[in-house]
């Protein structure tokens, strides 16, 4: 029985990096433990194998490592400055519309609703979506009887459903927490003040419908006029867009049937019979998704077809080569497995 760490050992002693290729290494490599440890290399064990490939593998890649792990951290400390950087934008974005807030009349509320709608528009709503949430379903309790609670919460919801959703990527993960966030939100309030629960739930959940239609109606129009170099990254996320489109209803009903099993009994009532009731309603959503996918598939087919092409290019490549020959030899390792497991069998039988 070999020492595997003591051949590892020696593989690392006796490894000779002038020799030119990696070729030439590994057949000095074979030739050596054949000499010294008597070992064909056709006839080693499958961990005899793991030890050698492991240890070649550790000093053929090991600057390629160190190199890697540097990069990495380079990374990360770029990463961690662009967070600081986002968040002290962020920051001056808030002061300087406070500023322009104190110049106007504080009884002109047409004025500052135009300017907190400019700020809604340019601020990134998505870091203080729940706070947002919490503090206009509060602000809409405490006026209740100013106005009629139901559709100003809708409309209020709606309009930060739209104005969070429009500005990025209209990807399944994205508007799911969107989805999931205002709602969740809501819902902490709601088991809060249970008296209120529907008032708070109804608007809400009709809000977020209405400003995710809002968000694909308005992709739906960006396609028109699209410049080409945005329609490429389209393009490379074809598939996922047209998918997370034709599903837009699932992932919605799916954010309220999980949100409603996770919450109280109460308020899971509640939001079941809400679901029930706005199903009429999810069929506009469905429609507008499945015109917006259509045109995309129409305005984008030419481009859709390079991508075909380019894939079908890709398949010619290095890696693509190399998953083929993998791919082949896993069947194999599966043929060989399968024949000596009825060998065997057979051998049981004969007994």
């Amino acid at each position: 029985m070999i020492d595997i760490k003591k051949l590892q050992r020696d593989i690392k002693i006796s490894y000779n990096k002038n020799l030119k290729t990696v070729e030439e290494r590994i057949k000095d490599v074979a030739s050596h433990i054949q000499k010294e440890w008597r070992l064909n290399p056709n006839e080693l064990s499958t961990d005899e194998i793991k030890a050698i490939t492991s240890t070649v593998l550790e000093l053929e890649t090991d600057k390629l490592h160190k190199e890697l792990e540097l990069l990495v951290a380079q990374k990360e400390k770029i990463e961690r400055e662009i967070e600081r950087k986002k968040e002290l934008l962020q920051e001056n974005k808030y002061k300087i519309f406070d500023a322009m807030e104190t110049v106007l009349d504080k009884s002109d509320e047409a004025a500052l609703a135009k300017l907190h709608q400019v700020k809604l528009q340019t601020i990134d709503l998505f870091d203080i979506l729940s706070e947002m949430t919490e503090s206009t379903i509060i602000s809409a309790l405490e006026k209740q009887n100013d106005f009629d609670i139901n559709d100003t919460l809708q409309e209020a919801i709606k309009e930060l459903t739209y104005e969070t959703i429009k500005e990025g990527t209209l990807n399944t993960l994205r508007v799911r927490k969107i989805l999931s966030t205002i709602l969740q939100s809501a819902i902490d309030i709601a088991e809060a003040e249970s008296v209120h629960a529907r008032s708070i739930l109804e608007p809400t959940i009709k809000g977020l419908r209405s400003g995710l239609y809002l968000s694909i109606d308005k992709f739906k129009k960006r396609l028109e006029f699209i410049p080409p170099e945005a329609k490429h990254i389209l393009v490379e996320d074809y598939d996922t867009i047209i998918e997370d489109l034709n599903n837009s209803d699932i992932i919605f009903m799916q954010v309220l049937q999980n949100k409603a099993e996770s919450s109280n009994s109460v308020v899971k009532e509640i939001i079941l019979e809400i679901k029930e009731d706005i199903k009429l309603d999810i069929q506009e959503l469905i429609r507008i998704s499945k015109e917006t996918a259509d045109i995309m598939r129409e305005k984008f087919s030419e481009l859709a077809k390079l991508a075909i092409k380019k894939a079908d290019d890709a398949l010619k490549s290095k890696t693509a080569k190399e998953a083929k020959k993998m791919g082949t030899q896993i069947l194999n390792v599966a043929k060989n497995a399968a024949t000596t497991a009825i060998k065997t069998a057979k051998e049981k039988l004969n007994k």
